[in-house]
């Protein structure tokens, strides 16, 4: 176990990336040396679409109707840029989801989007990582008062935050006069994301009940890893059960297949519990079982199997254990690698662009490996998060880069959504046998997120 021992961070690493910094005189990294532009905020609108799902159950629960959030930022010298944003209740704080129709669970994250472009309105920034820095704390107040949750998850405002983030950026980009994403990344951050992946994994996710002849579909398709949601429904007993037998027969149909893309040439298991493990030794008798069954050894990741209150130390079960929605933040997805997380699930599309390159400059220097997880989210949003995904260090025993998209699986116009995209004939846009080909046009053309959506731009007439 000494690999999960010298994960950990020394007291002051960790106050490096807490609230502490100011008091210690400990300086952040800082974006002096570009030199960036002074932007003032004129003018924010904010809009919205209802997109049809086909039920994705997780968590207890389960979405049917998407909301894509987008909001306009609109500069003093005229400029206007569009973010998007794809909500996802259920996945950031549940108890929202469980207390309120759908409706009205996404409602009150919209609200949260435009009380944040009514914050910054008016006022100016130099980039967009300040500028969400400043804005968090008053959306996650506001989103307290508004859900009556009083410690609403950080996730929460963040998903909230993604649209009006993303509009922030490419406003910067514009008005600093850089065209590419490469760019646009801060030097702070650049180490993080510096590698550059010819193939990106396409990682479909399957939710809790799938039977194993869809999975051997999509495995059949060459699909090489698979996000495998567990965490039945029931008692923890019940719940146990069903996913030993779900195990059993999933590593019976696909466990002999083969891929080029690991070390061992075996398929991967990505299991996602979604919180749903309330003990360790329930998870000690899930890998147990794996072990007897022969499927322990191609286990590449278990995903938050336990609730984020849950202090317990994950360091010790062979496997490795990635954080996902409790690493909220920088400070948090610290305290994680402390209780033995070795791997971290980024989300550009859920937690913005701006968390997203802190906490991956944070795992690159504790040299914990990160991977993309999606939100189900939309074509363009998919290319926001490639973008990170085509970027990051490989992950162990993989040779290609890892991201999990299944908007496709779920979405009812999936292939009206991809319309939108303004580069939807891209060869990065395609899955082909399981990855997506980052190639040189993938990266000139920052796959195709600075250009304007026509259907997007729509909503927002002059």
């Amino acid at each position: 176990m000494d690999f999960f021992k010298n994960q950990f961070l020394n007291r002051r690493e960790f106050m490096k990336y807490t609230g502490s910094v100011a008091a210690l005189g400990l300086a952040e990294p800082t974006f002096a040396e570009t030199r960036e532009k002074l932007i003032k905020i004129k003018n924010v609108d904010a809009n919205f679409e209802r997109e049809p799902l086909n039920a994705y159950r997780f968590k207890g629960g389960a979405i049917t109707d998407s909301w894509q959030a987008v909001a306009m930022i609109e500069s003093e010298s005229g400029v206007r840029k569009i973010g998007l944003g794809t909500q996802g209740v259920l996945w950031s704080d549940a108890r929202v989801a469980a207390g309120h129709s759908e409706s009205a669970g996404n409602a009150l994250m919209y609200a949260m989007s435009e009380r944040a472009l009514q914050i910054i309105k008016g006022t100016s920034f130099t980039n967009p990582v300040d500028l969400m820095e400043q804005v968090l704390p008053e959306v996650l107040d506001y989103g307290k008062k508004i859900t009556g949750v009083a410690d609403l998850r950080k996730t929460f405002a963040l998903n909230a935050l993604v649209c009006v983030d993303n509009a922030a950026w490419l406003l910067y980009a514009h008005e600093n006069n850089m065209k590419t994403f490469d760019e646009m990344i801060p030097t702070a951050y650049r180490p993080g994301l510096s590698y550059r992946h010819e193939k990106v994994a396409s990682i479909p996710s399957f939710s809790v009940g799938t039977t194993t002849e869809r999975i051997k579909t999509a495995a059949d398709e060459g699909y090489f890893i698979l996000k495998l949601k567990t965490g039945a429904a029931g008692t923890q007993k019940e719940m146990l059960e069903k996913d030993l037998e779900f195990l059993t027969a999933l590593h019976k149909t696909i466990g002999h297949y083969e891929t080029p893309y690991t070390k061992s040439g075996k398929i991967p298991y990505y299991f996602d519990a979604n919180g749903r493990y309330e003990h360790k030794d329930t998870l000690l008798r899930f890998l147990d079982h794996a072990k007897k069954i022969g499927a322990f050894d191609q286990i590449a990741v278990v995903e938050e199997p336990f609730a984020e209150n849950n202090e317990v130390y994950v360091g010790d079960f062979g496997v490795r254990i990635a954080a996902d929605e409790s690493a909220h933040t920088v400070e948090d997805a610290a305290r994680r690698i402390e209780q033995g997380y070795s791997a971290i699930a980024v989300k550009a599309i859920a937690k913005t662009l701006s968390m997203t390159m802190k906490i991956a400059q944070l795992a690159y220097e504790k040299n914990i490996p990160c991977f993309c997880a999606d939100l189900t989210v939309s074509p363009i949003l998919v290319d926001w998060n490639k973008s990170v995904a085509a970027r990051l260090p490989p992950f162990p025993n993989m040779s290609i880069g890892l991201q999990e998209t299944n908007g496709h699986q779920y979405y009812k116009n999936w292939d009206r959504l991809m319309s939108y995209h303004p580069k939807a004939s891209g060869t990065w846009t395609k899955t082909v046998k399981g990855v997506y080909p980052t190639d040189a046009s993938f990266y000139a053309q920052s796959a195709g997120i600075f250009e304007p959506s026509a259907h997007y731009e729509g909503l927002f007439p002059r």
